[in-house]
């Protein structure tokens, strides 16, 4: 929305995940329609940018190379002027965020999200992509302290993701003076687009195996078809939920807070200072929660500010 930065028309292009091959074969649902609109060829990666004006800043957003080794390295060795924008989110706050916007999306086969947080190794270890790897995403201790080996710290803008919720303006000035932009032109903070919560149980299995099986089908078609396609099925799996998700109980986050302490604590010391909060056995829950605490209604626009992240990964 700035007219001084130009943003390519694929929002998460997946560029430097792939090392200038198709990506891997990812094994999970909708794994293989999605990888469809990786772009992974060098002159169909530097073609998005082609069209900025001159002068302008450019910038792609795909959250996954943070987590990704090899995509850090990649960024570091061919990109030596880029500078990162990290958005680092509680880490069971995120990973629920993660689950539930696979969930009510009919992709992710298991209704209890601990039990899906716990999967992840057996997933990782049968080829199922990034996107599912819940607590692996949030494990920002590990990956920044690899990046911050690999790029100069002023290189470098950490922001937590309630600072976007809560305080949007100066927020996203910090965000223009580092990338170089004029702060406070853009006056708008859309709503958010999070769906409503899908109750478990046999409707949402069987809508859910049918989501699956097409997005399965869909890997033979362009991503639009599907897509289309999709539409009116995923409309009667939301339709009728409730409008915010259940909040995890203090004991079981509790429980999932003890199996990241370690990298909390890492993160703490690679950027000096506290991340306590996300220690708590409660949480500040999805965005329409935090939106509520800042004063701000979940369904309305603020009147300064920036267009804010998905109520997914980031």
């Amino acid at each position: 929305m700035h007219p001084q930065v130009f943003t390519p028309r694929i929002k998460e292009p997946k560029y430097f995940m792939c090392a200038d091959a198709p990506p891997p074969a990812y094994v999970g649902p909708g794994d293989a329609h999605s990888q469809q609109e990786w772009v992974w060829r060098r002159e169909d990666y530097e073609a998005l940018f082609a069209p900025a004006p001159e002068g302008l800043v450019r910038i792609e957003s795909t959250p996954f190379y943070l987590s990704l080794g090899s995509a850090r390295r990649r960024i570091a060795e061919e990109l030596p002027d880029a500078r990162f924008v990290v958005v680092v989110r509680d880490p069971i706050d995120r990973a629920y965020s993660n689950w539930m916007h696979l969930w009510v999306d009919g992709l992710e086969p298991i209704p209890d999200f601990v039990e899906a947080w716990h999967a992840e190794r057996d997933r990782i270890r049968r080829g199922w992509a990034p996107f599912w790897h819940y607590q692996r995403l949030g494990r920002y201790g590990e990956q920044l302290e690899d990046l911050l080996g690999l790029v100069d710290r002023d290189r470098v803008l950490v922001i937590r993701y309630w600072q976007l919720v809560s305080e949007p303006v100066s927020t996203l000035d910090r965000v223009a003076a580092f990338i170089g932009v004029e702060p406070d032109v853009v006056t708008v903070v859309p709503k958010d687009n999070a769906r409503g919560y899908v109750q478990p149980g046999p409707r949402a299995a069987a809508l859910g195996r049918v989501v699956r099986a097409g997005a399965y089908a869909g890997q033979h078609v362009r991503p639009e078809v599907w897509r289309s396609a999709s539409r009116p099925l995923l409309r009667v799996l939301q339709h009728g939920g409730p409008d915010r998700r259940p909040a995890l109980a203090p004991e079981v986050r509790a429980a999932l807070v003890e199996e990241i302490a370690d990298d909390v604590r890492l993160l703490e010391r690679v950027l000096g200072e506290s991340y306590a909060d996300w220690l708590a056995a409660t949480g500040r829950g999805s965005f329409a929660d935090r939106a509520a605490q800042a004063g701000e209604p979940a369904d309305a626009g603020s009147s300064r500010g920036a267009a804010l992240p998905r109520e997914r990964a980031s």
